[in-house]
């Protein structure tokens, strides 16, 4: 014989020396994390899907948004609506520029009047001296229409300014009298005639 000993002896010796024990775990773990990868992978699948699902009804909803936008887009009433904003535009522009015009016609009067200011302060308060004339001349005729008045007598005068009416009230006897004033009579005249109607 080859062998001291018999081959059957030496095979179950040499098999009990393997030690296969930390294979077989290696395996299991292996096994466990392929199962733990295919896991997660069916579930980023599942979410890829969900997602591609999500995103295809969105595109399917813009679409009909869209198609309804092209629908519902009427081009003359475009047209139209950009008329009508140019014609705004323009009135707008022809607005402010009256503004503008209107503005520096207001500045030129201002500065006038401010110059006119300027001179009445330098005539000071009795004005200069056409001023004086008028006003004394208006003071004299105002204080005898208040004579008149106080007697009864109210003088009216027409649109130029001119006395051309006299309203004579009697209170004694409650008569108004009213006499249009004629310059080819004179003032002595109308002096007797407003005294002896107010006694009559």
């Amino acid at each position: 014989m080859l062998l001291d000993e018999d081959p059957a002896t030496l095979i179950h010796h040499t098999v009990g020396n393997f030690n296969i024990q930390p294979d077989k775990q290696a395996v299991t773990r292996i096994n466990d994390s392929l199962s733990t990868l295919q896991q997660s992978r069916e579930l980023r699948m599942r979410e890829a899907e969900s997602a591609l699902r999500k995103l295809s009804r969105n595109l399917t909803a813009m679409s009909t948004q869209y198609e309804e936008a092209v629908v519902a887009h009427d081009s003359a009433k475009h047209a139209a609506e950009i008329v009508e904003l140019d014609t705004k535009k323009f009135r707008i522009a022809k607005t402010a520029t009256e503004l503008e015009i209107e503005s520096e016609r207001l500045e030129s009067e201002l500065e006038m009047l401010k110059e006119r200011l300027a001179d009445l302060e330098a005539q000071g308060l009795e004005g200069d001296e056409q001023t004086r004339r008028e006003r004394e001349a208006d003071d004299a005729t105002i204080l005898r229409l208040k004579i008149f008045r106080s007697l009864g007598i109210d003088i009216e005068a027409d649109d130029a300014g001119n006395f051309t009416k006299a309203v004579i009230r009697n209170s004694r006897k409650g008569d108004v009298h009213v006499v249009n004033l004629d310059s080819k009579f004179s003032r002595f005249f109308y002096a007797n005639y407003f005294w002896s109607t107010m006694q009559g």
